[in-house]
């Protein structure tokens, strides 16, 4: 453990932080400090409290006891608990995962809101892009003010995010996921950002599942388990596998993917255009054998979306031909593609994975609810259907009071296992995988990998579609990279490197398929 910072360098103390919702205790009597100039990087499984602890901080909460202390003058003093204002006149800046941004104003005009009164922006725009281009200069984090958010890439709109904290004179920048949406390159170029703010004397906590970038980029640690918190060290003095293994709880077993054996082409798209403006599909060539994985890297919104509801069934294309296993499909609505063999865990699980208000049995069951073992005559057999679902809760680990809870308590990574469970244990001839570990901790992430390689073993062909290149790189057997509604043609990943993918992520290099 870290011994406690010196007080007068402490610019936030969360001091016995316990929060409860109902039975159940959120955060439990966490005290945590971030000095002046620190990267803190904050770790956790899903559930283990780190989003309720950043809620308090930030006043969308409020704590059944405990304390957040802020540097003020060079005393800490509390901070009124359950206002968002009192944080931000305090000093405290939040850039979120999903990015809070008016996408038809321009980058200016998102900086000033909220902190004039609307008949004085006009004459406060002067003195803003003033100070402004002062903050661009010694942080580096350059954005034509004057686009509108709309025509930003990902990372520029993650700078506006950065910008408006640094405008209101932000001591302390918590950042959630910060690098889930960007290319490697502008992953590096963040860190190196926030590593010339820290420098300057900011103050960072950022929330990551990415173990390699913790590692590299902040100079100290804290991790949180089951509400608790269970480490506190420099970074300097930890490893991937250990920060795993704190999180967890226990030893994490390292995924080896073994050489694959595929197989025929099992499915196909063929000189395919659908969707339109920036998520269109143009011309698109994909070849899927069996018994392999195919990576699919890109940034969001370069059409994967697009993409994977062609493949599901849920968008018609405009032009082009699916193919499964040499046959064209020319009626290939969600459910005819499922009755085919083709299934889908979408990257969406919450709003496209689940119904909520259902219970765990029946979204185990919703997409086979036509199959005689599960109805007779139209009439549910409910006690096969909790049977089964019993059944598959134990063998996917499935964390929920019974069957019969409703889905929308669980947390993202049991949702994801409900979505697994139901997805896999069909048996499909194809998988659709979008973004299956977003937002996932080390635990549920590891469990979605091996499920995905367990299918391609047994001669599944698997579509992975995914931002994170480290997934790739770990389960795909070749990649291709989609920009702008362009497929790149599929390379073996042994002869792809992090850097050659981030650079086609971002439009520079490869060819697109023809």
């Amino acid at each position: 453990m870290t011994e406690p910072a010196e007080e007068a360098d402490v610019v936030l103390r969360l001091d016995g932080i316990t929060k409860r919702f109902g039975a159940l205790t959120a955060n439990g009597d966490v005290s945590l400090d971030l000095s002046r100039g620190e990267i803190l990087a904050l770790l956790g499984e899903n559930g283990a409290g780190k989003t309720t602890l950043m809620n308090i901080l930030f006043g969308h909460y409020v704590a059944d006891e405990g304390r957040v202390l802020i540097n003020e003058g060079g005393r800490l003093v509390e901070l009124e608990p359950g206002s968002p204002h009192a944080a931000l006149e305090a000093g405290i800046g939040m850039v979120h995962q999903h990015f809070t941004l008016a996408e038809n104003l321009s980058a200016l005009d998102n900086i000033l809101l909220g902190t004039e009164r609307l008949a004085a922006l006009a004459s406060a725009r002067a003195p803003a892009r003033m100070k402004l281009e002062d903050l661009m200069d010694r942080s580096g984090l350059n954005v034509a003010l004057d686009t509108r958010i709309s025509d930003l890439s990902v990372g520029e709109k993650q700078r506006v995010e950065i910008l408006k904290a640094l405008y209101r004179d932000a001591r302390v920048l918590v950042l959630d996921e910060p690098t889930a949406v960007l290319t490697p390159q502008e992953s590096e170029t963040l860190f190196a950002t926030l590593k010339k703010l820290a420098a300057a004397g900011l103050g960072i906590i950022f929330i990551s599942h990415k173990l390699a970038e913790v590692v590299a980029s902040s100079n100290r640690v804290a991790v949180l388990r089951g509400g608790r918190k269970v480490a506190d060290l420099p970074t300097a003095e930890s490893d991937q596998r250990k920060l795993a293994e704190l999180m967890v709880g226990h030893e994490i077993t390292e995924l080896v993917r073994s050489p694959g054996k595929p197989g025929a082409t099992l499915f196909s798209l063929a000189n395919v255009f659908a969707g339109h403006g920036r998520d269109a599909l143009l011309d698109v060539d994909l070849d899927l054998r069996s018994g392999e994985i195919l990576g699919i890297a890109g940034v969001s919104g370069n059409g994967q979306t697009t993409l994977a509801r062609v493949i599901s069934g849920l968008e018609a294309v405009t032009a082009g031909t699916l193919s499964l296993e040499g046959a064209p499909l020319t009626h290939a609505d969600a459910r005819h593609m499922i009755d085919l063999g083709l299934a889908r865990i979408p990257e969406d699980r919450h709003h496209d994975g689940i119904v909520g208000a259902m219970s765990v049995a029946e979204n185990l069951a919703i997409e086979s609810i036509r199959k005689p073992e599960n109805q007779r005559f139209g009439l549910l057999r409910f006690a096969a259907l909790r049977e089964r679902a019993k059944a598959l809760i134990s063998t996917y680990d499935i964390r929920c009071q019974s069957e019969a809870s409703p889905a929308r308590l669980l947390s993202g990574g049991n949702i994801q296992k409900i979505v697994l469970a139901r997805t896999l244990e069909a048996k499909p001839k194809v998988v659709l995988a979008a973004q299956p570990s977003r937002g996932l901790d080390v635990g549920a992430t590891s469990d979605v990998h091996k499920r995905l390689l367990a299918a391609r073993e047994r001669g599944a062909g698997v579509i992975l579609i995914s931002e994170d290149l480290d997934e790739l790189m770990r389960l795909s057997d070749r990649i291709a990279v989609i920009h702008r509604g362009h497929l790149s043609r599929a390379e073996a990943t042994e002869t792809l490197d992090r850097a050659t993918l981030g650079l086609r992520m971002a439009g520079h290099g490869g060819e697109a398929a023809a």
